[in-house]
This record gives structure tokens, C-alpha cells and sequence, in this order.
């Protein structure tokens, strides 16, 4: 399991507010990822006690071939967290490989929806993790 991070590889973002997104600025993986990765991408968020039920945020990673024209990569789902019970939602990470058709740059965007409350105080985390 990867364990180590660096900083120069870590991008976060304020969440958006509500029926808004945002997206970290872009990682250049200097080459599209080979076959073989040496490397996980994480996505991390915080607790969200201000989520409000039923209401969620969605961070999607998404790759480009020039660092400019983004579009979210088929091959990985979503990463969703829903307030339930009046709590919000836990701290929640997700780690994934890229699959090999990935393209040089990745950045995650973060989704929140209408009436969601109001989150701009938290940040979502994208981190490669070797």
C-alpha cells in the first residue's frame, strides 16, 4: 500500500457553495500513466457537519491531454458523501489506480448541490500517493 505524499503533488479546493462547483488546479503527470502505476490518486474530504440531509457533494477526477480541455475519466465513478441524520457526513477518502488510457493532466472537480448549506469553509484534497 502507498503511503508517502508530496506536497508539490497535492492540490486542494474550497468546496463550492451550494448548486456550485469547483475544480483544483491541474496535476501534470509529465506522461500519461503507464500500464503499470507506480502511484495512487486520493481524493480526501473533510467531516461536513454543516451538510444537510439528504444533500450531497460529489468530487469527480477528471484527466486532460493538454491541461486545458477537461472531461471526467468513464472508467472511474464518482465520489459521493450525503448528510443523513442531522450529523452531516464523516471524513470520507477514496484511493484509486488511473486506468491506462488516463491522459497527462488530472485535476478533480467537486460538485455541491442546491440547498446542501453552506461548506465554503472545507476543502477537498487531491493527492498522488506513492
Amino acid at each position: 500500500m502507498h503511503s508517502l505524499k508530496d506536497a508539490q503533488l497535492t492540490q486542494s479546493v474550497a468546496l463550492a457553495a451550494a448548486g456550485a462547483s469547483a475544480s483544483t488546479a491541474p496535476l501534470d503527470l509529465s506522461q500519461p500513466p503507464p500500464n503499470e502505476h507506480s502511484f495512487e490518486v486520493e481524493l480526501a474530504l473533510p467531516s461536513l457537519a454543516d451538510l444537510a440531509d439528504g444533500k450531497s457533494v460529489t468530487a469527480t477526477l477528471e484527466d486532460s491531454e493538454d491541461g486545458e480541455s477537461f472531461a471526467a475519466i468513464p472508467e472511474l465513478a464518482a465520489f459521493t458523501v450525503t448528510g443523513s441524520g442531522g450529523n452531516g457526513s464523516n471524513a470520507a477518502t477514496r484511493r484509486v489506480r488511473l486506468p491506462s488510457s488516463a491522459r497527462r493532466h488530472l485535476r478533480a472537480t467537486v460538485a455541491t448541490e442546491a440547498a446542501a448549506g453552506d461548506l465554503t469553509a472545507h476543502k477537498l484534497t487531491l493527492a498522488l500517493v506513492f
